[in-house]
Order: C-alpha cells, then structure tokens, then sequence
C-alpha cells in the first residue's frame, strides 16, 4: 500500500491501518525528514505541527526528536495517534483552515496533502502552514504524484500478518478525466482471521497537480524561497517522490 493510503482509511477500516502499516515502517521516511530539518534550518528546530498527521506511525520517529502536535479531521486516526503518542498533542481540524493561534519550528504535509483536490485548497492548505511558522521556520511536503508520472491502471498489492489475522490489499489507479485535478484510488482488502475470508471495498479521492501549481501556492501563501529534494522507495514497489523544502523569511 502507498505511504498516502495507509495515512487515509474511513473510520469504519481505520482498525486495519497497524497491520497493513506497521510503525518500522515509517522509520526511513523520518529519518530522511529529520535529515532536511538539519540540513536547511538555521538553528535547531524543536516543534512540529504535523497537518494530516494520520495514525501518528511518522510521529512515533519524530517524537524522538521533537515536540509534535497533529491534526487530523480522522477522529478514529486521532484515537490511533493517541494511543501510539500519548505524549504528544493530537487535535480534530481541516488543515486548509485550522487555526493554533503558536507558532511552530516546522510545518510537516506528507501523504495527506495528495486528498487536496483542488488548488485553492492546495493554497489555503499552504497558507495554513505559514501561519503556524516561526519566522525562518521550515515546511516540508511530499509530492507523491503528477500528471506526468501518473500511469493509468497501475495495481498495487501488499500483504501483511499480524495477531492472526492476514490483510492482503490491492490498488487500483485510474483517473475519469485528465483535464482535471483528481484521480481516483479503489482498495480491495481481502481479510482473513479464523480462516474466513472479508472483503471490503475502499473508494479514495486525491489530488493532482503539475509541479508549477505546486510552486505557484507556495508563493501564494508567502513562501518566495524553496527547494527540491527527492525520496526513493522500494516498497510496495520502486518510486521517487519529490519532497518541497520551504522557508519562511
């Protein structure tokens, strides 16, 4: 399963979100942000406000480094990140328009940016993170997929065991139209416990946008200076995500 996905289960699912995406897992993306934070921040960075936080497996890492406070419009994600986090600060909000009123050493989007699905919410959502930044703070986000690198009816599937029960998830990629800014991702999720097989369906929404629109919302929310870092995966299958570093001056 893609790193946006597993982030992203409905509620009534949200149950098999630690087994098909157990915390080792998120190590490697962690380190890898913690990394960026050092390279580009002037001085050492101690907060983060996670937007999208997901079921806190990214913050497990994080947590080892900085203070973290998420949000998340998942309530059953939250309860998930609670539990996994309990020292951290996990609230219910829509990253285009939650407002902390405190400031943050950095602003991390990773999956859940890619259930944006239009550009003004991509701007608001940006705006959002520059509010909550320290001057010469830092926002980091991940751009998963682009209209260039999308491949019609790529299919993905993973499996994964634990406590006795097997999930097997496949992925189905498609987008209706290419002229406008969302695609379409369908789960299968073929579950075993006792030998008895469930199977239930899963219908995603994401965003996707050329990597201009992406530069574009940056500097509409006031983030004139960015770079462009890149991520490689090899699991569930080979990729090369870009990652936008921006500052806030």
């Amino acid at each position: 399963m893609t790193r946006m996905a597993k982030e992203r289960l409905y509620d009534d699912l949200a149950w098999i979100w630690p087994i098909m995406s157990p915390p080792e897992e998120y190590i490697v993306e962690a380190d890898f942000f913690a990394a960026l934070i050092n390279k580009y921040s002037n001085s050492q960075a101690k907060t983060i406000l996670n937007l999208g936080c997901g079921g806190g497996h990214l913050d497990r890492r994080l947590k080892e480094h900085y203070s973290i406070t998420g949000i998340d419009k998942s309530i059953a994600m939250l309860e998930l990140a609670r539990s996994l986090n309990p020292e951290a600060s996990y609230i219910h909000g829509d990253m285009r328009s939650v407002r902390l009123g405190k400031l943050f050493d950095v602003v991390l989007i990773h999956d859940s940016i890619n259930y944006i699905l239009y550009k003004e919410d991509l701007r608001m959502t940006f705006v959002t993170a520059w509010t909550h930044l320290a001057p010469g703070g830092l926002f980091l986000t991940v751009v998963e997929i682009t209209p260039e690198k999308f491949t019609q009816n790529k299919v993905i599937h993973s499996s994964h065991e634990r406590d006795g029960i097997e999930v097997t998830s496949i992925e189905s990629y498609y987008d209706r139209n290419l002229n406008d800014t969302f695609y379409e991702i369908v789960f299968v999720y073929l579950i075993r416990q006792n030998k008895k097989l469930r199977v239930e369906i899963d219908n995603h929404t994401c965003g996707i946008f050329p990597m201009p629109v992406w530069h574009q919302a940056l500097k509409q929310a006031g983030f004139f200076e960015h770079k462009q870092e890149k991520f490689c995966v090899t699991e569930p299958d080979d990729a090369e995500y870009d990652v936008l570093v921006a500052i806030k001056r």
